[in-house]
Parts: C-alpha cells; sequence; structure tokens
C-alpha cells in the first residue's frame, strides 16, 4: 500500500490507490462471528413440570365441615347464624376449631356496609388462634 507524496507529473506511473482493501477485513469479522455462534450454549426452552398421574378418585368423598362466620352491619358476629355476645365467646369456639386435627372450613362472610376493622378483628383472632381454612364468602356483593 503506497501513496505518491510530491508534484511528479510523471503520466507513465500508475494511479495509486489510497482505499483499504476490505475483504480481509470482513473474512476475519466472519470467522469471529462463526466462532461467537459455535461456542454459545444451547438455550433450553422447556419447563418441567410435575403433572397429577392417574389415581381412582375415592367413593365416598367426605364432605368438609363447615363454620359460616356472619358479621352483621353493626359489628354483630353470628356463629352458624348464632349471635356471639363478646369476642371472648368467639375466641373460644375459633380455639376449638384451631384444636382439631382436620380443621373444618371457616367461611367469613362480612355484610356490606360493615366497618372493615370489625371483620379484620375476626380474621386477625383467627389467624392468632391457628386457623388455617378460613376464607371470604360473598365477595359478589362488593362488586357493583
Amino acid at each position: 500500500m503506497g501513496m505518491q507524496v510530491g508534484s511528479g507529473s510523471s503520466s507513465a506511473d500508475p494511479e495509486v490507490m489510497i482505499e483499504m482493501n476490505m475483504t480481509p477485513l470482513i473474512d476475519v469479522m466472519l470467522v469471529l462471528i462463526i466462532m461467537l455462534i459455535i461456542t454459545i450454549p444451547i438455550q433450553n426452552h422447556s419447563v418441567n413440570l410435575n403433572m397429577p398421574t392417574n389415581q381412582a378418585a375415592p367413593k365416598n368423598p367426605v364432605e368438609p365441615v363447615v363454620v359460616n362466620i356472619d358479621v352483621d352491619f353493626d359489628g354483630t358476629v353470628l356463629w352458624n347464624g348464632v349471635a356471639l355476645a363478646n369476642r371472648n365467646e368467639l375466641e373460644a369456639k375459633l380455639t376449638e376449631v384451631a384444636s382439631q386435627p382436620d380443621q373444618p372450613e371457616v367461611h367469613l362472610r362480612p355484610n356490606a356496609v360493615v366497618p372493615y376493622k370489625s371483620v379484620a378483628a375476626v380474621m386477625a383472632s383467627a389467624q392468632r388462634l391457628g386457623v388455617t381454612k378460613i376464607g371470604m364468602v360473598g365477595n359478589e356483593q362488593f362488586m357493583k
């Protein structure tokens, strides 16, 4: 690669090429890309799932025992339709539920206009006493 410097006016000399030869650079880049593609590990896009096996369902499934706790608009707590006198009576019944080896399901159904603190107090008592199977029932009344 050369470049003519000076003011020679000889027309017999060929014209000097000033551009860089790109062919070797492109060859080196292609080799590097191929090396990169070869060395990248293969990505595994599978998700391992533990699928249930085919087991026969019991012939007589046991229906779970359900305890309904209703919280009325004024904060009155009803245990299966019977009004409880105070918080201590509720906690005694929740302790009895929590002590059973196969706990019954506790369905908590608050009134639409009950203050949140009344419902939160019942839920906090249930959690503190160890009731694990508790669920909110009748939430469709809140979707207006």
